[in-house]
């Protein structure tokens, strides 16, 4: 990963485009928007965490919650 300011890449997270703020936490934003449904369900486009992995988990929240929404 680049620890450098700006946007990180992170090819595990395909759909979504990450960033690294001033203070060093790790955000995404999807570049795509939910379904109304998805969002109305609370479904967020953007997400943050402190480490790759809590971001990925962070991700896969919503992922999943769009995917719930869309399945029933």
């Amino acid at each position: 990963m680049d620890n450098d300011r700006g946007t990180v890449t992170v090819a595990a997270i395909p759909g979504w485009r990450i960033m690294r703020s001033d203070a060093g936490r790790l955000w995404a934003s999807r570049e795509q928007p939910f379904p109304k449904a998805a969002e109305k369900a609370g479904a967020a486009r953007t997400v943050d965490g402190d480490t790759p992995d809590e971001l990925a988990t962070a991700v896969a929240a919503q992922e999943d919650l769009a995917l719930q929404v869309s399945a029933s």
